[in-house]
């Protein structure tokens, strides 16, 4: 019994330090005010109502306001403007995919499909 619980408090503490820590590499990123601002706007492009909620869920954890981060992936296509990884349903990757094959590059159709699908 005390291998169980000890394991479960093994397993609670490590995925609380996963949450706590966000970001990558475990560290949360600087970023400034307007793109933090596209980061929480872009969610409004997720798929679902709670997929909505997990992507501002994964800004909050993620980043922090401060400097601008040139390092951070953002892009503008057809008027719209995200930064870093997206998370796209599986009709937003299949409309990626189809776009690439009609000569697309990825990146635009990786926005556009997210925004527009």
């Amino acid at each position: 019994m005390k291998k169980i619980v000890a394991v479960a408090a093994l397993a609670a503490m490590t995925m609380l330090g996963t949450v706590a820590a966000g970001g990558e590499g475990g560290q949360q990123q600087e970023v400034s005010r307007a793109q933090y601002h596209i980061l929480m706007s872009q969610c409004r492009y997720a798929d679902t109502p709670s997929a909505r909620a997990q992507c501002r869920s994964e800004v909050e954890q993620k980043y922090f306001i401060g400097a601008r981060n040139p390092s951070l992936d953002c892009r503008t296509y057809s008027s719209v403007t995200v930064c870093g990884e997206l998370t796209l349903s599986p009709r937003q990757r299949a409309c990626v995919k189809d776009s690439v094959e009609s000569g697309l590059t990825y990146r635009r159709a990786e926005v556009e499909c997210y925004a527009f699908q």
